[in-house]
């Protein structure tokens, strides 16, 4: 195929699904994989009618630790590369560290941590060789501000994703390979329905603090297109980034203890 393919990990709504239009829009095929398999074939089909292009349905749950290297299996299946990665699955887990099994943890771990890391590593060396590439691992303001409590693996595995983000971005810079961590602010998407506390949030969080999960995916795709190591998306964010920078650790932790019990349930 002369199209290039980007591989979307939790793209059956919210952001993944915004960065397959996006990608879809600008010439892309598609590999879409989330556990959903009709909202999946919902979008591959809208893909088809709106911008001619193939969209592959691979429905899989990313804390299997056999899922990554098959969904790679998969789409080589088709003859096909992955030259575009977005790394996007990925949810909140509710309830403390010390309450919650680490059955749950480690699932969770798989998916945040582990699966990013292995589509990444898995398809670099292809990106490289081809000298074309294009890879947006989904992070979060969290990685950047000090961890709430109860949030100790989330905020801990997008502080790493950034992290991971900024190396292989020096990595693969001249060949060719663009990769950003993109670090987006409250965004509405089904994130806080899943671990319920959209009422909470929502009531406790101004209005324009949120955007919309468009214009997160469209910065982000701006963002790798111009080899951008971090983008936070918004004005706000991008100043509650800074705040965090300039802010002393001490009063940035007391800060978050006192407004952490209004956005997460323990």
């Amino acid at each position: 195929m002369d199209r290039k393919l980007a591989l979307v990990t939790g793209a059956s709504a919210g952001i993944g699904a915004s960065f397959a239009r996006i990608f879809a829009s600008h010439g892309y095929d598609l590999a879409l994989t989330a556990r959903r398999a009709e909202r999946l074939e919902s979008l591959a089909e809208e893909m088809r009618l709106r911008f001619g292009v193939e969209a592959l349905v691979l429905p899989a749950d990313l804390a299997d630790p056999a899922a990554p290297a098959a969904l790679l299996e998969r789409i080589a299946a088709h003859g096909r590369v992955v030259d575009a990665l977005v790394n996007n699955a990925g949810y909140g887990l509710p309830g403390g560290y010390a309450t919650t099994g680490w059955g749950e943890q480690a699932r969770f771990i798989q998916v945040m941590v582990t699966a990013p890391s292995e589509l990444a590593h898995r398809v670099l060396p292809g990106m490289v060789e081809r000298r074309f590439g294009r890879m947006v691992n989904v992070a979060s303001l969290a990685g950047l501000a000090p961890a709430a409590a109860g949030h100790s693996l989330y905020a801990a595995s997008k502080a790493y994703l950034i992290k991971l983000s900024q190396s292989l971005h020096l990595e693969a810079r001249a060949a060719g390979v663009h990769v950003t961590a993109l670090c987006p602010g409250f965004t509405y998407s089904e994130f806080h329905d899943v671990n319920g506390t959209r009422d909470q949030v929502s009531a406790s969080t101004p209005r324009w603090l949120w955007m919309g999960s468009d214009e997160v995916a469209a910065a982000g795709y701006a963002a790798v297109e111009a080899n951008r190591a971090v983008c936070v998306p918004g004005v706000a964010n991008k100043a509650l980034a800074a705040l965090c920078k300039l802010m002393p650790d001490d009063l940035a932790l007391a800060i978050v203890a006192s407004q952490g019990a209004r956005f997460r349930k323990l």
